[in-house]
Formats: C-alpha cells, structure tokens, sequence
C-alpha cells in the first residue's frame, strides 16, 4: 500500500470524484479484510454526569451545575445499567461523562472498583479532556493518573474530546477544552502504559479541508509511534440544540471567510450554517481509509448518519458497524436518535453483502452469525 503525503490527500478531499474515491477505499479495505467480515460489539454508553465545565458550542448535552436537567447517576443506577447490557450480550460499557467540577480521582477510583468487584465487562471510559482534568485537578502526571485509573479497573480509552485536532478550530468551538497537543499526549501515554485507544473526527462544523487533513495526518502520526489505536471513526456534527445552532447575539469567526458570523446564522430546521451532507461523509471516510494506512479498522457512524448510509459506508472503506448503542445519549441531545437492535445491525450488514461478526473491544472476533 503506498503511502498518500498530505497535499495528495487535500486534492483527493477537495477535489476528486467520490465514486473513484470510495472505490479506491474500498480497495483498500478489501486488502486489509479479505475474509469480507463486518464486525460490530454489543455495548452500552453510560454517561455518568451530564455537569461539564468546558461548555461547547457544538454539544447539546452538557449542563451547568444549578441546571434542573443536571445529574450525577448512582452506583444502584450505573449497576442496572450494566445488568441490562449483559443480559443483553454485552462485553463492554463506554464510561463518559462531562467535567464535572466536584469529582476527582477518588470517585472514579472507587467507581471502577466497584465496577470490576462486581462485573466481567471490559470499562472504556474516561476519554482524554476526563483524564486531563484530573492530572491537573490532583498535580500528578498524565501517566501517573492513566497508572492510578488502569490499576482499579479501567481497561481502555476512547476518542473522545477530539473534534478537529486544530487548535484554531478548537478556539472557536470548544476554547475550555484540551489542545490537539494534549489531547494527542493522553492518548501517547495511554499506549505506551499498554492501553489500547480508538480515535475520533467531528468534522462538518467550522474546519477547514486542511484542518481535516492535519487531523488525519496526526492521527496517523502518532499510530507509526505507538501502534496503539485499534480504530477511527469519523462522525459529522449534529448541530440542533447546540451554541452554535441557537438563536443568539454573539459571533463566531467564520473560518472560511475571515468574517464573523452570526451565532443564530441558522436556518429554521435547526441545520448547521456550514454541516455535513451524506456525500461529504462518506468523502472524509473514504480518505480516512485511503490516509490511515497504519489503523486497520475504519468504523462507519450509523449513530449520526442511519443504518442506510452505514450500510453504503461499507463500500467507502468502512469494516466495522460499531456498537449496538443500547443506550446513547450525546448526540440524541443534538436531536438525532437513530435507534437499531443487534438483528438490525447483522441485517444490514449482510444485506450489504458481508458477512457479520460480532466482536470485543480489541477486535477479537466473538461469534459470526
């Protein structure tokens, strides 16, 4: 597989026929994949606070503190939570929450103890703005605070918090929140202490084509260092609901023009002023096949997108379905709720003309159907 330089990868994103590219990723997929396997895992997303100190313009779910709306869900809540998912066939839970101001390390500590004394389920939690916070909030390292996380049960790391890994785009949409830097440092120490990552992309809101582009290229980056990503899933923003779709008096800089533009500069479907089409998705998708020539799982986004556009994905270089979701709750407050049962993913999987696996965190197959 020959390795595509950043330049060559910006014309392809601006510029090529998207036919020809999602046929050049699928190449490549069948390359990696040649069993013709979709996999998918059966879990679910706890977010145990929606109480988040970093306030983004593109998310819907944070609240302040003193907000009716904000909670902090019990360990009673979180264990039938987890009752559920296995009786369901679940393997894992994705742990997420905001930054909430009054938790440190003790209660996440005492959290994935009480998790692990109770359950065999693989914990991916805490994604890197969470573990940043709490190396900051407790004067320790980041490696220290991943050691002290691992050591009571947390097994690996999502994406999360990566948005566009530029900081100039994360001043505009999220300027609390962690640098590309430190979001990259996070997810470097978490491999090198042995703990396996996914990467992420929100892309459809402010950036620039060549902010994708340097998302990939550190995406990719950082994996020829430390092998530790096990896969990438691009996503496009889901803007109802959010700063940046609600009607207000302030401004943000438009990117693309130098200007400012309006916050409320929105039509009255609540759609984005800049958003993602269904072709601009499976575009970024077929190029983060095409770039990320060192991660060997693309994960198509029914979450965002429905299961007819995820099954099309498949053909653009995805070769996995991503979770079951049976629960979601991040981007159902931006007002999409796509909803699916494990029958539906093995469905559309097979529809599409591959055949279907269920799998573990690692990418471990479990059962083929």
């Amino acid at each position: 597989m020959n390795r595509i330089d950043k330049q060559t990868a910006l014309k392809l994103l601006k510029n090529s026929d998207i036919l020809a590219l999602g046929e050049h990723a699928d190449n490549i997929r069948k390359e990696l994949h040649p069993e013709g396997i979709v996999t998918f895992i059966v879990d679910r997303n706890i977010n145990y606070t929606n109480v988040c100190i970093n306030k983004c313009k593109f998310c819907a779910f944070y609240r302040d503190m003193e907000s009716p709306d904000a909670y902090l869900l019990d360990k009673d809540e979180i264990f039938r939570k987890i009752d559920e998912t296995i009786a369901l066939g679940g393997t894992q839970i994705l742990l997420q929450g905001g930054i909430h101001p009054e938790l440190g390390l003790d209660y996440y500590t005492d959290l994935l103890k009480s998790i692990k004394d109770r359950y065999s389920i693989n914990i991916h939690g805490f994604s890197p703005p969470e573990v940043n916070y709490l190396a900051e909030r407790h004067d320790i390292t980041i490696r220290e605070t991943l050691l002290i996380l691992r050591q009571a049960g947390l097994d690996s790391i999502p994406g999360g918090g990566a948005e566009i890994l530029s900081d100039r785009v994360r001043e505009v949409l999220s300027p609390k929140k962690i640098k590309s830097s430190q979001w990259l440092n996070v997810m470097e120490e978490a491999h090198n202490i042995g703990m396996r990552t996914t990467a992420t992309m929100m892309f459809g809101s402010v950036e620039e084509p060549e902010d994708i582009i340097e998302h990939l290229d550190a995406i990719r980056s950082l994996q020829d260092k430390t092998g530790g990503f096990t896969a990438f899933i691009p996503w496009s923003f889901q803007p109802k609901n959010t700063e940046l779709s609600r009607k207000s008096e302030g401004t943000v800089p438009d990117l693309r023009t130098g200007s400012s533009m309006a916050l409320g500069e929105v039509v009255e479907s609540g759609l984005s002023p800049w958003g993602a089409t269904a072709v601009d998705y499976l575009r970024v998708l077929a190029l983060s096949r095409i770039y990320l020539d060192n991660v060997r799982n693309i994960q198509a986004s029914w979450v965002t997108q429905g299961l007819k556009l995820a099954q099309v994905a498949l053909r653009f270089g995805a070769n996995d379905f991503g979770s079951t979701m049976i629960e979601e709750n991040v981007v159902r407050a931006a007002g999409v709720s796509y909803r699916v049962s494990k029958e539906d993913i093995i469905q559309a999987i097979k529809s599409a003309g591959f055949k279907a696996a269920q799998r573990d965190t690692y990418y471990n197959l479990i059962k083929g159907f």
